[in-house]
């Protein structure tokens, strides 16, 4: 696979996506969990999304309970927590693994297109995060403790390249 609009996954409501339905779109590829430190990020998320969608962004979120078991309900949970709690209305795709052999083959190939601190491929946490261009290759990829609202000068950036 060569970029991101060779990829596919099942979304949180069971139906499956093409990822080559967002060629031309900006991308921000997110694991999520419910339980996390880091959830209220889904609020700056959602933000960004209202803000440039009509540009060309488009949000992807992974669920993944991978990082201490902070996602461990089911895909009607955490649809429902999403809406409540966050009035989530990015892509939410069904939950996944982000590291090892379980890994879905998107993540498998974002870590290797943008590797982490000192080269790591592996995903240390929950809302790491992928922004990926227009042509579907990856511009960069952020820590989970960068908030959303920080990304914003770059999705710009990438809204505005040809």
């Amino acid at each position: 696979m060569s970029n991101l609009h060779d990829f596919s996954a099942d979304t949180l409501a069971g139906k499956p996506f093409d990822f080559s339905a967002l060629k031309g779109k900006v991308v921000l590829v997110v694991n999520t969990a419910s339980r996390c430190g880091l959830t209220p990020q889904y609020q700056g998320l959602e933000t960004l999304h209202k803000a440039h969608q009509a540009e060309g962004l488009e949000i992807v979120g992974f669920p993944c309970n991978q990082f201490g078991g902070q996602e461990p309900g089911g895909a009607d949970e955490i649809s429902a927590f999403c809406q409540k709690n966050y009035g989530v209305t990015f892509r939410m795709m069904d939950k996944v693994e982000v590291n090892g052999a379980g890994a879905h083959p998107l993540y498998k190939w974002l870590v290797k297109a943008a590797p982490g601190l000192l080269g790591s491929e592996a995903i240390k946490w929950n809302f790491t995060k992928f922004l990926v261009g227009r042509d579907g290759n990856v511009i960069r990829r952020y820590a989970p403790q960068t908030e959303p609202g920080d990304l914003e000068k770059d999705i710009v950036a990438a809204l505005k390249a040809a």
